[in-house]
């Protein structure tokens, strides 16, 4: 095996792969980096058992076959490589990684044979394409509600649906949900309720762009995902999801709405001092503002006040300060909405004017 390529092409594709390894162990099939060499293309995969990594570069193929090498030090070595150009050859159970114009600096690494590598799983179900921006946009504003309760592991993932027409995101921990909901398009097949892991979705995000389509399969255990030159797949988490109908309010009699960096700016503020175990925040509202307050403390305490539109009756919330802080960070809207029907019963924060998302929090005890 022996081709040539460009180091920053294979350099991004690698830095991919090794987001998606878990192993760290030298000797470990699983913590290689798969590379197969024909037809002037390079094939490299990636796999923890549960999500699989697999895409193409153009390289110049002088001698075809397929090996693997170690993930950690391969990129180290691809990133500190001087030169653009990089010559990668296999020599019995060694990779020679060096300059296509010098003889130095010559790298010697361990293989393992391909014939060791997983196999990877094939879709038996069709796929379907929505705008890979819409999807990225699904995932951004649900993924952080994630639990990392791993007693409750059916609220480890994120919670995705066809519901009619429509295809809906979901995660909750329990104390906190998010909600989005996209049209789900003509072609979009039907499937049960699956739970995503969140690894996958985080390396879309990360990896994708917002141009063109991104195309899905759902099976019974997996998720197929297609888009550019990539290709991944995820074991699927088993289980029941919550029946999170059951958490939206049907009816809020309170609302008032904020500015969202004048909302940001107040909490970080106030968040330096927050109590680090329960996070818990204050927020005072009263017509026309909104006082931001930190509970009493050893250190000390804080209040902050924004404007605010709003002509209820006086009322404090008891709210985690993170609960609150990060779907304001992840929305871009300037206005924001909180609705409410009273001090221990769920917020609904929402976009001004309503989209196709929102998030709910439940309060703390005061």
């Amino acid at each position: 095996m022996k081709f040539i390529c460009n180091k920053e092409v294979l350099l991004k594709e690698i830095a991919i792969a090794q987001e998606i390894i878990a192993s760290k162990n030298a000797i470990s099939i699983l913590s290689n980096i798969y590379l197969e060499a024909n037809n002037n293309s390079l094939t490299i995969k990636a796999t923890d058992m549960k999500v699989n990594f697999q895409t193409e570069v153009p390289v110049n193929v002088i001698e075809s076959g397929s090996t693997t090498v170690y993930g950690d030090k391969f990129f180290g070595i691809i990133s500190s490589f001087p030169h653009s150009e990089i010559e990668f050859s296999q020599k019995d159970i060694t990779a020679v990684i060096k300059p296509t114009t010098l003889k130095k600096p010559e790298y010697k690494l361990k293989i393992i044979a391909s014939d060791k590598y997983p196999e990877f799983p094939v879709s038996s179900s069709s796929f379907f394409d929505i705008p890979i921006k819409d999807f990225k946009e699904m995932i951004q504003q649900s993924v952080f509600a994630v639990s990392d309760d791993e007693t409750r592991y059916f609220m480890n993932g994120v919670f995705l649906e066809k519901s009619e027409n429509k295809l809906n995101m979901v995660a909750t921990d329990g104390r906190r949900l998010a909600f989005i909901s996209k049209s789900a398009g003509k072609d979009v097949n039907d499937f049960a309720g699956i739970i995503i892991p969140p690894k996958i979705l985080n390396t879309i995000v990360k990896r994708s762009g917002d141009e063109g389509l991104i195309s899905i399969s759902v099976n019974d255990k997996s998720i197929f995902i297609k888009f550019a030159s990539y290709k991944f797949s995820s074991v699927l988490i088993e289980g029941s999801f919550p029946n999170y109908r059951k958490v939206i309010p049907e009816n809020q009699e309170f609302s008032l709405s904020v500015k969202r960096s004048e909302m940001l700016d107040a909490l970080h503020r106030v968040s330096l001092m927050v109590e680090k175990k329960s996070h818990r925040i204050f927020l005072g509202l009263s017509s026309g503002k909104m006082a931001v307050y930190s509970e009493e403390s050893e250190m000390g305490t804080v209040e902050d006040e924004i404007p605010c539109q709003y002509d209820g009756e006086d009322i404090t919330i008891a709210l985690n300060y993170r609960y609150m802080e990060e779907p304001f960070r992840i929305m871009t809207d300037d206005e924001i909405r909180i609705r409410f029907s009273g001090a221990t019963k769920a917020i609904t924060i929402e976009p001004v004017p309503e989209k196709d998302f929102f998030h709910i929090v439940m309060p703390m005890q005061s």
